[in-house]
């Protein structure tokens, strides 16, 4: 059959190259990587759960995650041209990013996850906006308006219900101390979120998360040694080394590399944004593979927390930006 074909004229053969090609747009990686990034957080909630505390604990599964991860972008950074040096006054904001973004976050959502549900983690942690704008409010002198008054109150008064409310579960222990975990957490990522703004513009954003890394890494290395050491490797069944994997490379390493891609092609606010999406694919995940149970009280402390966000991220004539849509 293809012997028989015509010969196409120039003018075809040229719009067929055009078309293969065509690639994607930088903005359209971003958003697919964006995305990704955090379904790849979302399904981190489930699998956790899966192989810790069970079969390795929470502070050496954080030794795991940063660690890999931390090899990974040192090894990046030297396959990049971009070698720049770190101004001696960055130092002590290096440190305090590492401490806020890295120990303290990472080591309390770890923990605090293996205590409570995937569907309570992931909700609290878009508490994350809200502690923000209170931030904004006390810090920065911001004005207090009515709407995101209201919605301070709606994402606070959802987050207390979520944590207050007594349910019986397999997959949570201690789901009040699991959830004052994830709320210390959040919190610590809130400090970490504005101190490491001043970095990020003055350097490249990969520069900034390899020695955020760096100094993290050795300040949880005390906590979670014992622990790594104390692993029973000939414990684990393939689809636990697969949950593993998944947890240091697409939920650590790829998470944080496809944010940083994210943000500097699409900015902060629309990359933030996508945050929305976790607890939806968070709960979908638990709810299919761990049969976490969606309860009413569940369902209205969402609306609550979902609908406090918005209020608090919303400005007039910027409906679109507050949704994380890119204005053409």
């Amino acid at each position: 059959m293809f012997f028989h074909c015509k010969r196409r004229s120039k003018k075809q053969r040229n719009s067929i190259t055009i078309f293969n090609r065509k690639k994607l747009k930088p903005e359209t990686k971003a958003h697919i990587a964006v995305l990704s990034t955090n379904v790849f957080f979302a399904v981190n909630f489930s699998l956790v759960k899966y192989i810790s505390p069970a079969l390795v604990k929470p502070f050496a599964l954080n030794l795991l995650r940063v660690g890999v991860s931390l090899i990974l972008f040192w090894l990046l950074w030297t396959m990049s041209n971009i070698h720049p040096r770190i101004q001696r006054k960055h130092w002590p904001r290096f440190f305090l990013c590492a401490l806020t973004g890295v120990a303290i976050n990472q080591m309390l959502f770890i923990k605090g996850l293996t205590l409570t549900s995937a569907i309570h983690a992931s909700l609290l942690m878009l508490l994350t906006p809200i502690l923000i704008t209170i931030f904004a409010f006390i810090v920065l002198k911001e004005k207090v308006t009515i709407p995101r008054a209201f919605g301070l109150a709606l994402g606070i008064g959802g987050a207390v219900l979520l944590v207050l409310a007594k349910e019986q579960s397999s997959s949570a222990t201690n789901y009040l101390l699991g959830d004052i975990l994830i709320v210390i957490n959040a919190i610590s990522y809130t400090i970490y979120f504005i101190i490491v703004k001043p970095l990020m513009a003055e350097y490249p954003p990969l520069h900034v998360v390899r020695w955020v890394f760096t100094f993290g890494f050795f300040m949880i290395l005390p906590f979670g040694w014992g622990e790594f050491v104390s692993i029973q490797w000939e414990n684990f069944e393939w689809t636990h080394y697969v949950a593993l994997a998944f947890i240091v490379i697409a939920g650590t390493f790829l998470a944080y590399f496809f944010n940083i891609y994210g943000i500097q092609h699409l900015g902060a606010g629309t990359t933030g944004a996508y945050i929305y999406t976790q607890p939806v694919f968070a709960a979908i995940i638990a709810i299919i593979f761990f049969r976490e149970n969606l309860t009413p009280a569940k369902l209205l402390a969402a609306t609550m927390i979902f609908l406090g966000v918005f209020l608090v991220s919303f400005k007039r004539g910027s409906f679109n930006k507050s949704l994380g849509v890119i204005e053409e």
